[in-house]
């Protein structure tokens, strides 16, 4: 396969690495993108940070919780440019789909699309969502929505919104007792623990909630990486498994340091607060949302 310039270049600002490396992995794939950033990892050329924060489309990712602290959603509304994405009118809007989300708890975006729109009940959401593309003058997408409801007898759902609607967090903890749940100390747990999804983006709670594809995925290239000291086979699997336990203290909430207090983890944090309190918390769900990150084979629901 021919490997092109602009595969090159895609390569690159994906990973970070080189040109030429990106070339010579392009052709070790024969062209299969996925294929050469594996390669790339497993050389150690990939930056694959440079990844995470790249967004697709323009648009917020909005927020609202009830005023008990007991249902709270985020959601991601796409337009076409970034000034609507800052206007006053298309904020609004954002945040009165939220508030139809949390009061009517749809199942996803087609039922949220069919339902009648909450305080008019002479219009559907999808209606209501048209008014607002023709009083604002771009296509509107409701791209996706996470809601979350208190699981527990005690607790709070908090949401986090990074910057102008760039990332946006929604997060369930619990607590043993209602009246620890209602504790300043408790909500600024909740809104650090939401700002640390934020800032550090875990993909799990803790090591076991990872997708077993994502950890026979990172333990083939941390193998492949072993490999390459030329060490015996036993020693290999040592290495590789000591990188899979940092990788897990990378990606997994629990086990991930403070970031505002380097010298602590999320776990160490909570049982703190726990013996603070003379309770049990528990940190129960997550949902972390970048603005964009859509997979762009979905085919959200859009009124134009």
């Amino acid at each position: 396969m021919e490997i092109t310039a602009s595969m090159v270049k895609e390569l690159r600002e994906s990973t970070g690495a080189g040109m030429m490396d990106c070339k010579k992995a392009l052709t070790e794939s024969d062209g299969d993108m996925e294929l050469a950033v594996d390669i790339l990892r497993t050389k150690g050329l990939a930056d694959l940070a440079k990844k995470a924060g790249r967004a697709t489309h323009e648009g917020i990712i909005g927020s609202f919780i009830n005023d008990d602290l007991r249902v709270g959603t985020i959601l991601e509304i796409n337009c076409e440019t970034d000034f609507v994405a800052r206007n006053d009118d298309f904020k609004s809007f954002v945040t009165s789909i939220a508030k139809h989300i949390v009061a009517t708890a749809p199942a996803d975006v087609s039922a949220l699309l069919g339902q009648a729109y909450t305080g008019r009940e002479d219009i559907t959401v999808e209606q209501y969502l048209g008014e607002n593309v023709a009083k604002i003058g771009e296509n509107l997408v409701v791209a996706r929505f996470a809601r979350f409801e208190l699981s527990s007898e005690a607790g709070a759902i908090g949401a986090y919104i990074h910057g102008v609607g760039n990332i946006g967090v929604l997060v369930e903890v619990a607590a043993g007792i209602a009246d620890a749940a209602l504790s300043p100390e408790f909500g600024g747990f909740v809104k650090d623990v939401a700002m640390q999804i934020a800032a550090a983006a875990p993909i799990a709670l803790s090591a076991d909630q990872v997708p077993a594809e994502v950890v026979e995925h990172e333990k083939s290239i941390y193998m492949a990486q072993a490999a390459e000291t030329g060490k015996p086979e036993p020693i290999q699997v040592k290495i590789a498994e000591g990188r899979l336990q940092k990788f897990f203290k990378e990606v997994c909430l629990v086990e991930q340091i403070f970031v505002k207090d380097p010298d602590i983890t999320i776990a160490q944090l909570t049982d703190r607060l726990g013996l603070t309190l003379g309770t049990d918390i528990k940190i129960v769900r997550f949902a972390r949302f970048v603005l964009g990150e859509t997979n762009p084979e979905a085919k959200p629901a859009t009124c134009g």
